[in-house]
């Protein structure tokens, strides 16, 4: 009985897959087969190219990461320099309107001495 049921089912196996086989045409399945072949050949093609990009990009920012890290100390230590330089600017302006009171009394000089750039290096 079990061999007469495997018997049956292989039948009916291949009754559904002539049906399915019926339903679509050989020809289509030859061109979707081929736009299939083509996308992957593409995506194959992209595949390549972004990975050369990759390796570049890596090669370019290994070339340039030691400049760029430098270049960002050496604004820093301009920054630390010029926040002093400005300080005692101030206190130099601090000691001579004290002794002079009237050595800035021009409003746009003191605008002058008043303003500071804001000099930020981000960290």
């Amino acid at each position: 009985m079990e061999e007469t049921e495997k018997e049956s089912i292989r039948a009916a196996s291949k009754e559904v897959s002539h049906q399915f086989k019926t339903l679509i045409d050989a020809d289509d399945l030859d061109s979707l087969k081929h736009l299939q072949l083509l996308i992957l050949g593409r995506l194959q093609d992209s595949n390549a190219v972004l990975s050369h990009f990759n390796e570049y990009s890596e090669h370019c920012f290994a070339e340039v990461s030691g400049d760029f890290s430098r270049n960002t100390r050496l604004l820093k230590s301009m920054k630390s320099d010029l926040d002093y330089i400005f300080q005692k600017l101030r206190s130099m302006k601090a000691k001579i309107m004290a002794t002079y009171p009237d050595a800035f009394s021009d409003e746009s000089t003191k605008e002058v001495f008043d303003q500071r750039p804001d000099l930020e290096v981000p960290q």
